[in-house]
Parts: C-alpha cells; structure tokens; sequence
C-alpha cells in the first residue's frame, strides 16, 4: 500500500507538470524483500532486496520509471541504470508507535523489560544504548503488517518506524514519539523518493529532472557517499543526520556496533553554495552515488559527496572498519 501510495504521489507531480502526458501505473511487483518475512532484514544479504525485479521490468522496456524509497537504493546501481529525481525529502525522523494499551507514554517510561519491535540493526544499537532496560527484536512485514502484530498481540510494547512512511500512509495519529537525532540518526536517504530511470534514456530522464529537490539532493548525496566509503549496508549499523543551512551541508555519521556499546560518530560541514552553470554535453549525465541531477550546480554536487567520503575516511582512520566488520560477522553468526 506504501509503495503504491508513493508511486502514485509522484505521477501526480509528473501529471500536474506534463498535463498532456498520459501516465500508466502498469505494474504492482512484490520484490525478494517483500516475499521473505521470517529473516531478518540484514540476514538476507541481498543487496538489491526491494529493487532487483523492478529493474529487470525497467530494463525490459516493460516500464519506463520505478519509484522507490531512496532507502531501499544501494549506493552502486547496475549498470545502465540512474536515479533520474530524488523528491522533496519528507521527516527522514525515525518515529514509535506505542500499542494501544500504551498510549501517551515515551520509551523512557515503558516499564522495564518490554519489547519493542524493529527490524533496523541501525535503530536496535543506537535504542539499545539509550534504553538498556528495553529489550529490542526483530519485526518484519510492510508497515499495515508491523502495526497489525503490534495492536492485535501483546508480543510489543512498541514498534520503531520510519515517520515519513507513516504521514505517507495518513497514520500521523499513530506517532507517539518523534525520535531526534540525538536519540537515533536515521537510515541515509530516509524520507525521500527516489525515481530509477534508463541512463540512456534522454527523454525520460528530462521529464523526472524536473522532480529533483536541490536540497535533498545535496544531502542525499552526501549520505550515501558516506554509506558508500564505509561500505555500509543493511546488515550493518551505520546512521547519519544532514542539516543543509545558509548554504553549508553539515553531515553527522555514525558507525555502532551491534549492542550500541561501541560507537564512532562525527560531524563535518562543507559549501555548497555554486551557482548553476550552463554546461553542454556529456557532462550533464556525471552520477554522484546513482544519482544524475542535471539541475542540481555540479561543484555542489561535487562538494557533497567529497563531504560524505571524507567523513567517512575519518571514522575509518578512527576506527570504524572494526566496529563494522565485528558488526557484520555477529549478525552473520546470529
């Protein structure tokens, strides 16, 4: 229902701004992700858990565009592929949602030894630290899913989840707690849309430009730099915050280990103030991590990604290779 909700909101715009155009939903895909509901998220191993599918239908001319959350979108696509737009970025927070009998607590007042459901390895370290008189386990399924085992059984006394997903779905009543970055920094690329197109094809990647947000762009790019140096993926904790003011991009990173015990999180800034230039030829199609924004001030761009690459470089030179690959043969082992 999300993913449709999603697809829909962006032929919306697509339609408001080519009204001539006619826009066909052709094709609703369940992907490995969405089929593979007793292992957890990071056991799986598949890189491509919630989009290989769809990019076989792209690639087979059978579609023309795939909306996804930016989320899901590993930070090297296949070849021939692009994000052609990354939308206005809604609340990338992570949000609780508490089980009825629960309502109007926050997760320092639940009593002692309850269960809060989530299936993020990234949220589980970060809430473990904070609450370590909670116990954390895994929830799989798509969010009616989760908020169903969380209302109809007595197994969770809360459930972490994204609160962009939620406002998407109409279900904002159902936000207990919004959690700051200070509490837990979010999944890189959270809240925002991204649209996978052909790379080569110019008609279509001229029409979904028009989509891209200048701002979440930037610092989506960053992001997932970040992500990409540390080679980062679901099955490890890796978590950031970006805050793009008066034109400065601060990027704050974070790598955890499992249990949240061990950690390295830092913070830098860079400018990204650059006018827009005419540039002609090949060199509007320049990917930064998958993504082509053609309206985007390329030295911005630029800019970006050197700032999540060089964080990530010092986290790495403090550390964090460590922490991370513990991180990845515990989950492994478990």
């Amino acid at each position: 229902q999300l993913a449709r909700i999603q697809t829909d909101s962006v032929v919306e715009m697509l339609q408001e701004l080519y009204p001539d155009l006619c826009f066909e939903i052709a094709v609703a895909m369940s992907t490995t992700g969405d089929k593979i509901l007793d292992t957890a998220l990071s056991k799986i191993g598949e890189k491509s858990l919630f989009t290989k599918e769809l990019e076989n239908a792209l690639e087979r001319n059978e579609v023309d565009l795939v909306v996804h959350s930016l989320k899901d979108l590993p930070t090297s696509l296949p070849p021939g592929f692009t994000i052609g737009a990354v939308c206005k970025r809604e609340n990338p927070l992570d949000a609780v949602v508490f089980h009825p009998k629960n309502c109007g607590k926050t997760l320092s007042l639940l009593p002692e030894k309850s269960v809060v459901g989530t299936s993020s390895l990234r949220r589980a370290a970060q809430l473990k630290k904070k609450f370590p008189q909670l116990e954390f386990r895994d929830i799989r399924g798509n969010l009616n899913t989760r908020i169903k085992k969380l209302d109809e059984k007595e197994d969770f006394s809360a459930i972490i989840l994204a609160a962009a997903g939620l406002k998407r779905m109409g279900w904002e009543s159902r936000i207990g707690q919004l959690l700051s970055p200070e509490d837990c920094l979010y999944a890189v690329g959270q809240g925002a849309l991204a649209v996978e197109v052909r790379a080569k094809d110019q008609e279509i990647l001229n029409m979904v430009s028009a989509l891209h947000d200048a701002d979440t762009v930037l610092c989506c790019i960053a992001e997932r730099a970040f992500m990409k140096r540390l080679e980062g993926g679901c099955s490890v904790p890796v978590a950031v915050s970006t805050v793009l003011k008066d034109g400065q991009l601060y990027l704050t990173g974070a790598v955890y280990s499992l249990d949240g015990s061990d950690s390295l999180k830092e913070t830098m800034q860079t400018s990204v103030q650059y006018p827009q230039q005419n540039e002609d030829g090949p060199n509007d199609d320049v990917q930064h991590v998958g993504i082509t924004a053609r309206n985007v001030p390329s030295q911005a761009q630029d800019a970006a990604e050197s700032l999540g690459v060089e964080l990530a470089s010092l986290l790495l030179s403090k550390g964090a290779k460590h922490i991370l690959s513990v991180a990845r043969q515990l989950n492994d082992t478990r």
